[in-house]
């Protein structure tokens, strides 16, 4: 393909027409043809330079339409950083949606074949032959910091992505003064989201109307259609992204991926609906990874349980490149910010560094550091409480932030509105009958069975807004909008910026709407996750859902409900403050008269002549929310898990025997829907902790990527798990709802932590990485005992 464009530069649009004509796709005469194949030969090599591409024999393969390389696509799509203008410190190479002469990880896309079935595609990716020079790549983020290390980017001149401390009091001198010094390094290995429905897009441009429409599996699509307004020559009203109900998302698909602008451009160029969807094999090294840190804590200690400062040092590596837009920095800052923040101390030191490697891109994945906080953190008040021989439980009743402290901001920075943590804590012991389990730990351990018992706090920041995503420059909305019109029917419609992807998010949405309203569920529909009706909004993510699409939808709703009334008024010549709206229908509070919303929606849609001719009948309300501004740049939510589990000395084998939450988060709106998120979290904490692990050897290649391979929690596996509440309302919204989409998977981690460790403990050995396979265990008792 031959098109005069530097690569970098966009494509000007008489370009594009003149390209498309030339193909024949851009004429009046355009018969709908079926839709392709896209499917893409990704590199076998973590690290290496790309010699050269022959494509002639797949290009006449059967069924193929066209084949593209990483040059190609540059001529019309422009590359893209993943930096942030708050933080000068944070740095990555510009990125193209296709290897552009060289390959930095294992499953890099590095050609795309077109075809008419995925099949014929594959078939035609066997024939393209390239020629590779390998390099040295970089697998160990302490390598790669290390002086005299390879240099990823030689723009950048360094490894380094990013450097972030925080530092308060006099953590020094604190550490000095301690009667006791706890220690201890914490590894988390890498591992990946395995979505239930894998990453899909279907785009289609259409060159008579330069129409792009794209259907694609992500969470956000106001976000994409910018990008792609942003990368190709495509005008932004002319872009519409449809993000239907998406089957898991957890961070995983709130990325900007390679492939799949990679697809849509191969739309735009050829003028066809294409289709990609990632199959499980390539999902494994193309999307989105997550942790693999390794953490050094250290707190000082009083011998009266006082907490006299905390360290944590944090070491990450994030890929080849820093995801565009949401940022690989984070989990490091996450960590570093949320380690015990829910304690009193007043000396802290917490320092982040983020490493290049050729590896899979990490970025956003449920809670995105947030489990290594609380993990870093409780298992360092477990340790503490070891040291002073204190119970776990009233160490952290001493050490919690006291109830008439807030609101409270932590040594590491962290804004408190309020939290209930002895709340939290007196319910979720009382629950699981505490001190029974620990009578009943040591009369199996007398007999050599071993339980383990672990105490988890946890805190989740939730609906991150402008203070937050503004001054990083990253195009990110963080406000959240609603429209409710009444139809003439009397029922009701909604349209929300918020998406689905299985949390039941827009089912609560309706329920606030439907309350508001005064009619049932049945009586509305909400429409969700479409760029071109949607109201602009980010879509969902942190938790934000009901905390700021749910206020959105409680002002619309309210203002409608105000204009129905108002209407009502009109219609019957009574005052509207003696009006009720109630099942259905308007009511005057006291004499007969009553209006059914089906009469007010023909009214106001229909007979606008029988209204006063300066009356404007309104029943169509948009309204969008977006936090407040003077205000921390997101609401905390909080809980505490117990975790009963039992550990097998002789097989390292470990058993979930029980699990227990007591959560808060505000408001909740759909106690139903609140339990089946932590218990949906609460699972892939355990299968964190436990099983998944993305395996890779010293070249840079995934060992196992495969579902044969890569264990995942199953439900055979999986206890009972309890579910309690404490409702602290917000007061930074009508609503009072925090969030709670990661809460469970935030504090299970830092259960079982506590739990495999509290079991390990009579032993004299402490277990320090997860997953805690068999192989970590008995590696752990095969230590010299303490």
């Amino acid at each position: 393909m031959t098109v005069g464009t530097p690569i970098g530069s966009p494509m000007p649009r008489s370009d594009l027409k003149r390209l498309l004509s030339g193909r024949g796709r851009y004429t009046d005469d355009i018969k709908l043809p079926r839709m392709l194949h896209v499917t893409y030969l990704r590199s076998p090599y973590a690290h290496a330079t790309i010699d050269a591409i022959q494509t002639g024999e797949a290009a006449t393969s059967p069924g193929v339409e066209a084949v593209f390389t990483g040059a190609d696509l540059a001529k019309i799509c422009t590359p893209w950083v993943g930096d942030a203008a708050h933080r000068p410190n944070l740095k990555s190479a510009p990125q193209y949606p296709m290897a552009v002469e060289r390959v930095t990880w294992q499953g890099e896309p590095v050609v795309a074949i077109v075809a008419e079935t995925r099949a014929q595609a594959e078939d035609a990716a066997e024939l393209v032959e390239i020629d590779w020079t390998p390099l040295t790549p970089l697998t160990d983020p302490e390598a790669a910091l290390a002086d005299g290390a390879e240099i990823m980017h030689e723009s950048l001149g360094t490894n380094l992505v990013d450097e972030q401390v925080i530092r308060s009091g006099d953590p020094e001198d604190a550490f000095a003064q301690a009667d006791h010094v706890v220690e201890n390094q914490f590894r988390f290995n890498r591992q990946t989201g395995v979505t239930l429905e894998p990453r899909t897009v279907i785009a289609n441009f259409e060159p008579q109307t330069e129409q792009l429409d794209v259907f694609q599996s992500h969470q956000s699509p106001f976000q994409m259609q910018d990008v792609y307004a942003v990368h190709l020559p495509v005008p932004e009203q002319n872009i519409r992204v449809i993000c239907p109900d998406v089957g898991g998302a957890f961070g995983v698909k709130l990325h900007v991926y390679g492939d799949e602008v990679a697809t849509v451009a191969i739309s735009v160029l050829m003028g066809r609906a294409v289709k990609f969807c990632a199959d499980r094999l390539e999902s494994f090294v193309s999307d989105t990874h997550a942790r693999d840190h390794i953490v050094n804590a250290r707190m000082a200690l009083k011998d009266d349980g006082t907490i006299l400062a905390f360290e944590v040092d944090d070491l990450s590596a994030v890929g080849p490149y820093s995801h565009y837009r949401r940022f690989s920095n984070v989990e490091g800052l996450q960590t570093i910010v949320s380690a015990g923040a829910c304690y009193q101390f007043q000396n802290y030191y917490g320092r982040t560094r983020i490493a290049f490697q050729n590896k899979t891109m990490v970025g956003m994945y449920r809670g995105v550091g947030l489990p290594l906080a609380c993990a870093v953190g409780e298992q360092m008040i477990d340790h503490a409480a070891a040291a002073l021989n204190r119970d776990p439980v009233d160490f952290r009743k001493q050490n919690y932030i006291a109830d008439e402290m807030y609101p409270h901001t932590s040594a590491s920075g962290v804004n408190f509105e309020r939290l209930s943590l002895l709340a939290c804590l007196d319910k979720l012991t009382e629950m699981m009958d505490y001190e029974g389990l620990r009578a009943k730990q040591a009369r199996l351990r007398d007999k050599g069975t071993y339980l383990g018992i672990g105490i988890s706090t946890f805190i989740e920041q939730t609906a991150y807004g402008a203070m937050y995503y503004g001054p990083t420059d990253a195009r990110v909305s963080v406000q959240e909008g609603c429209t409710v019109r009444l139809e003439p029917s009397g029922k009701i419609k909604v349209l929300t910026s918020a998406t689905e992807q299985g949390q039941g998010t827009t089912f609560a949405i309706g329920q606030i709407v439907a309350e508001t309203l005064g009619v049932t569920t049945d009586d509305l529909r909400v429409l969700h996750g479409d760029s071109s009706t949607s109201p602009y909004g980010g879509g969902s993510w942190a938790s934000r859902g009901l905390a700021m699409a749910g206020e959105a939808a409680l002002d619309a709703a309210s203002a409608l409900r105000q204009n129905i009334l108002e209407i009502a008024s009109v219609m019957g010549d009574v005052p509207a403050e003696d009006l009720l709206l109630k099942d259905g229908m308007v009511q005057a509070r006291s004499g007969n008269f009553s209006l059914s919303l089906a009469d007010i929606g023909n009214e106001g849609h229909f007979r606008q002549d029988r209204l006063p001719p300066e009356f404007q009948p309104q029943l169509n309300v948009t309204k969008s929310n977006v936090p407040p501004r003077n205000q921390t740049p997101y609401s905390v939510a909080n809980g505490v898990m117990g975790t009963l589990l039992k550990l097998d000395p002789d097989t390292g084998m470990i058993e979930l025997l029980e699990h227990w939450v007591v959560d808060d988060c505000g408001r909740a709106v759909n106690p139903l829907l609140v339990d089946e998120q932590l218990r949906g979290g609460i699972v892939q904490g355990f299968g964190a902790a436990l099983y998944e692990q993305c395996h890779y050897d010293d070249e840079g290649q995934m060992l196992n990527a495969t579902m044969a391979d890569y264990l995942v929690p199953m439900a055979s596996e999986m206890p009972d798990i309890h579910v309690g509440h404490v409702e602290t309302p917000t007061a930074l919204g009508k609503l009072g709802a925090k969030g709670v989409g990661e809460a469970g998977t935030i504090g299970a981690v830092g259960a079982v932590w506590c739990a495999v460790n509290d079991a390990l403990r009579p032993l004299g050995t402490q277990a320090n990485q997860q997953p805690f396979s068999p192989l970590v265990i008995l590696d752990a008792l095969a230590r010299p005992r303490s």
